[in-house]
């Protein structure tokens, strides 16, 4: 009698735990969360009282968006280490959607208020237009930096990367420097050292983040001196160091370059260039 009393029926288990009656029907029919109790006659759910703690982890993952495969494999484990890692898994898919989103939304804003093209040039979204048997002149090492530089960028956005692609990731970003260090100017290779920390930043690589980080200031206050770099550039650059400490667990540091890029952000005068530092200091691991 005792052990029936301990049941409580689906609605009340939903109340407490937050779980709606038609998701914990899906979960059941998933085995992700099966009822303590099914009555033969009626087909009325009953859970006990000990499944509550499962069933708010599940509700709070939901919450969170996390897939019910890895849900799934969140409740497979009792170490407390193991599921940290499919959290930590799950938290590096959501930063590459929103660097994928930032991005979006910044390339839209560009292109509503016609700051670039609706059709861009063919010879700038292409590495096949390019001859490279022959010896390359400054225009296709921009063309080269500028579709390396984009391609960098699909894949820091994608979710799932191979090693392989991790690979061409890093080799893409460097490259795409190299050739900016062709054709062009300090603001250019700023910006392509920013690249390359940010892609280390994203694999939580912190030694090389900090040091491409570093040389990316360097080159933006050059810049800045020379008169050659946006109002943006300097913003940019110490998000960059702000984002290459928080990955090496340097806290403190962390936040005084975050506060330092957003004391430059009141300089950029263009709320399109503004948000996308604004979002980037907004997703610091801090």
């Amino acid at each position: 009698m005792a052990e029936m009393d301990d049941l409580l029926p689906i609605g009340r288990f939903a109340r407490l735990t937050g779980l709606s009656i038609g998701a914990l029907r899906h979960y059941d029919e998933l085995d992700l969360l099966r009822p303590a109790d099914v009555d033969r006659d009626t087909g009325y759910r009953r859970y006990r009282r000990g499944q509550l703690e499962q069933a708010r982890l599940i509700a709070r993952l939901r919450d969170l968006e996390v897939p019910l495969d890895e849900i799934r494999l969140v409740l497979a484990t009792d170490d407390p280490a193991g599921q940290r890692r499919r959290v930590e898994a799950h938290r590096a898919r959501v930063e590459a959607r929103i660097t994928r989103l930032q991005r979006v939304h910044h390339v839209l804003g560009q292109l509503s208020q016609g700051k670039e093209p609706l059709v861009p040039d063919s010879e700038t979204t292409t590495l096949l237009a390019l001859d490279l048997d022959h010896d390359l002149d400054a225009a296709a090492h921009r063309r080269l930096g500028v579709a390396l530089f984009n391609r960098v960028w699909t894949l820091i956005e994608k979710a799932d990367r191979s090693p392989a692609e991790t690979d061409e990731m890093i080799h893409a970003a460097h490259a795409s420097r190299y050739h900016w260090s062709k054709a062009g100017t300090t603001v250019n290779l700023g910006r392509g050292e920013w690249q390359i920390a940010r892609v280390y930043s994203v694999l939580r690589r912190s030694e090389p983040a900090l040091w491409h980080a570093g040389r990316c200031l360097a080159y933006a206050e050059a810049a800045i001196a020379a008169g050659e770099a946006e109002d943006w550039d300097l913003a940019a650059a110490r998000e960059g160091m702000a984002r290459a400490a928080a990955v090496g667990g340097d806290v403190a540091e962390a936040i005084r370059w975050r506060d330092l890029a957003r004391s430059a952000l009141a300089e950029i005068d263009d709320p399109d260039d503004r948000e996308p530092i604004e979002g980037d200091l907004a997703t610091l691991p801090i």
